[in-house]
């Protein structure tokens, strides 16, 4: 079994990761788990979040972290950073979304890889971020193991994760556009998913 841990801090940005967890979720080779700094945490939206695993309990072998955004990644934890970093080092697929890619900015996570986020400016006095040229005005961007997002991009996140971690097109296409073109137009083009 495929191991997906969403890592979700208080205040976490709850729409960002429900696509994409509930695409894995419905998958038969892949469980969904959570992670976080304390053992429940509150949404934005206002949903508890009882939480799977402690940070420092993740397993070193996960297939995909996916670090959802929020209002809390200001965070200075050491077992995150050593999480997220051991995961790049090791290839393992990372997704980054919103103010979580504002984490990995402002601690030189994102060196050596092209990539995206809310805003650049955001992160100018970050002395850890090496490469803004690196840095691109899309809605999302893959890179090797690392996708990283703003924070009105959760399909195209979703999307762009899934392909990294091999999903074919049309599973893709389906899982995603089906919230992108909207049922009548969705049920034209490919039939009713229900």
């Amino acid at each position: 079994m495929k191991i997906a841990e969403f890592v979700v801090l208080d205040q976490y940005a709850d729409w960002e990761g429900a696509y994409l967890s509930s695409q894995l979720n419905q998958k038969e080779d892949w469980q969904v788990r959570t992670a976080s700094v304390k053992p429940v945490v509150k949404s934005i939206g206002g949903f508890t979040t009882q939480i799977d695993d402690l940070i420092s309990d993740v397993p070193k072998h996960i297939d995909l972290l996916v670090l959802i955004g929020g209002n809390s990644w200001s965070i200075n934890d050491e077992a995150l950073y050593q999480l997220v970093s051991h995961s790049l080092a090791n290839e393992i697929p990372v997704g980054a979304i919103c103010g979580a890619v504002d984490f990995l900015a402002r601690t030189g996570l994102l060196t050596g890889f092209k990539h995206t986020g809310n805003a650049q400016y955001l992160w100018k006095d970050d002395v850890d971020y090496k490469n803004p040229t690196d840095f691109q005005k899309v809605q999302v961007v893959s890179d090797r193991n690392l996708v990283t997002a703003n924070g009105t991009a959760a399909l195209d996140f979703t999307e762009q994760v899934l392909k990294m971690i091999g999903s074919s097109a049309k599973e893709i296409a389906m899982g995603v556009e089906l919230h992108k073109l909207g049922f009548y137009a969705y049920t034209t083009k490919y039939g009713n998913p229900y």
